[in-house]
């Protein structure tokens, strides 16, 4: 479980997010949501302790800064730079060294887990390519299998959808969905509304503050959708 309290996060004289308090109970996919400027980034960031922030964030129960290890983070990819000299493989098996010892080779049995992460997520045949190389769809994808060697418990995706192709979108949704079955939690700052009910278990509605948050039927409803967006926001297919 997540719990989070009282966070709050000021960009200089700014306050981008005033006293947040939920908790989320998994396994679960939640979407973030809100216009932009709403802190979407901020909430992940601040729960990370990537920036300054008050208040606390506990995950099952013990602060979450004590916990990294069991947190697979991708920011945005426009953050990540694409030009850094490394392979799709070796990208992917950076995600295990939260769980070894420092500057321990890797061995056989970890290599294994890179080639059936990258298999899952269909890049087998891209595993020896610069990730400069790589289409934005197909490079999310390789953060996503760069998670999935992590074996985090808690998986935390800053808008992992923007600017990628369907056939990536898709394989990664059905990614999470499967890692959910197996009992993961999974954030994910999203801004298409059209996909919320296909694909999140849960939302939190965010513009500055907590709107609303819970279950998807009952959280994205019009009233709430207004209030997160303002009046100008239509809502159609059943909400």
């Amino acid at each position: 479980m997540i719990d989070i309290k009282d966070l709050s996060v000021s960009y200089r004289d700014r306050l981008a997010l005033e006293k947040l308090s939920l908790k989320i109970v998994g396994p679960t996919i939640t979407g973030i949501i809100g216009p932009n400027g709403a802190g979407k980034s901020t909430l992940l960031k601040g729960m990370l302790g990537i920036i300054d922030h008050e208040g606390q964030t506990l995950l099952d129960d013990k602060p979450l800064e004590k916990e990294l290890e069991n947190v697979a983070y991708v920011e945005q990819k426009v953050n990540i730079d694409y030009n850094f000299p490394i392979k799709v493989r070796e990208c992917v098996s950076l995600g295990l060294y939260p769980r070894i010892k420092l500057f321990r080779k890797l061995k056989a049995k970890d290599w294994d887990k890179v080639a059936a992460a990258l298999d899952l997520v269909g890049l087998t045949d891209y595993a020896d390519r610069q990730i400069s190389q790589l289409s934005g769809g197909q490079f999310q994808r390789v953060l996503i299998a760069r998670c999935l060697v992590q074996e985090a418990d808690y998986i935390f995706l800053d808008e992992p959808f923007v600017g990628i192709d369907s056939v990536s979108e898709e394989i990664i949704m059905d990614t999470l969905r499967q890692l959910r079955d197996q009992g993961k939690t999974i954030l994910i700052v999203h801004h298409d509304l059209s996909k919320v009910t296909s694909y999140f278990d849960q939302i939190i509605l965010l513009n500055g503050h907590l709107v609303a948050a819970g279950d998807v039927e009952t959280t994205f409803t019009e009233k709430n959708m207004k209030e997160t967006y303002g009046s100008q926001i239509f809502m159609t297919g059943g909400v």
